[in-house]
């Protein structure tokens, strides 16, 4: 399985879990709020920036009926009209230029989930790396095949999706020419909880699908995250906020900075550990460690001719005597000279 270039970026095996700080609406509506978003990101180790490309009437009706308002008990957004919800979650068109261009300032890239045609063609003309498919848009076929089409690498999330609706969208990207597809494991609840995330899924997608698998993590705190790179996670998304005290659509399943500076130490120490499959020193100060080992040594003065016995023999730290697994065999044998406690025995020490 080939790597994938993400501006200057790499992602796949053998590369460093790519970070990804979700702004989403948590710039407030203030672009102001929005550069300090970055300047924090970039500041706690993210790679990347993801915006949201679209507008209120091209993700739904301004509608009163019933079916346009969240009446789910549990949700974030229970009482919101949907149209309301993304007017205040919507990043202005007008934004998008001077973020990405403070993201490349600060070494970080910066891309958007486009959710309608215009979006597509907006950010083609902003030079976007790649595209994201949210998981609410993963079934979104005329979508697909527009991100498609760009030739650009696509990253989609898989939220909600059955094994054969991934299928299905996966194969739709390739066939309209999408060469180059990451996936990310997600669960679409707000915040979600680790034992939802069933992050055992990420190398079966990635077997099944060969192609990189990441992570799209809603859960609080750093732990699944972590954990998804030992299960071979290229990329980990997260929803990032200054504070989440500051309020905002998502801001309370939204990682702070600390937090992600904390992600981004513990995901690489992660990755570093993965290494190769390997037995035996791993290296110089462990080969030095073996001298710390047990071996035999005389534990009382012997005398030429006296029997070795556990009395006058012991299993002991350093390691410059005979091995311990000659322990047994040793025991019963007779000394073929003085031997002065403290000393290591050796084989030739033995009639």
């Amino acid at each position: 399985m080939s790597s994938i270039q993400i501006g200057r970026f790499k992602l796949g095996p053998g590369h460093r879990p790519f970070l990804i700080a979700e702004m989403s609406g948590n710039h407030n509506q203030s672009l102001d709020r929005a550069l300090e978003i970055v300047e924090a990101a970039a500041k706690s180790g993210a790679h990347a920036l993801k915006l949201q490309t679209y507008r209120a009437d091209t993700m739904t009706l301004d509608s009163d009926a019933a079916d346009f308002e969240i009446r789910d008990e549990n949700s974030l957004w229970k009482g919101k009209k949907l149209y309301n919800l993304y007017q205040e979650a919507a990043t202005p068109y007008e934004w998008h230029a001077p973020i990405m261009k403070r993201c490349h300032e600060l070494g970080m890239e910066c891309f958007s989930s486009p959710f309608d045609d215009e979006a597509v063609d907006f950010l083609m003309d902003l030079k976007v790396p790649c595209f994201k498919i949210a998981s609410f848009e993963a079934t979104y076929f005329p979508l697909l095949k527009k991100v498609a089409q760009t030739g650009k690498p696509v990253i989609m999330s898989t939220g909600m999706a059955s094994f054969e609706e991934i299928t299905e969208s996966v194969n739709y990207l390739k066939q309209h020419g999408c060469k180059e597809l990451i996936l990310l494991k997600c669960t679409s609840t707000y915040p979600a909880s680790p034992e939802s995330t069933n992050i055992l899924t990420i190398p079966d997608m990635r077997e099944r699908f060969q192609v990189p698998v990441g992570l799209s993590d809603h859960t609080m705190g750093t732990g699944v995250a972590v954990a998804s790179v030992s299960l071979g996670a290229v990329a980990i998304e997260k929803h990032f906020t200054l504070r989440r005290a500051d309020g905002g659509v998502d801001s309370a399943f939204s990682m702070e900075p600390e937090e992600f500076a904390s992600l981004a130490v513990e995901s690489e120490r992660a990755f570093l550990a993965l290494g190769k499959v390997t037995y035996g020193t791993q290296n110089e100060n462990e080969i030095k460690s073996r001298k710390f080992r047990r071996s035999i040594y005389v534990s009382q003065d012997i005398k030429k001719g006296d029997v070795f016995t556990a009395k006058n023999l012991k299993c002991v730290r350093p390691a410059h005597g005979l091995s311990t697994k000659y322990y047994d065999v040793t025991l019963g044998k007779k000394a073929k000279a003085d031997l002065k406690k403290g000393t290591p025995l050796k084989l030739e020490d033995c009639e």
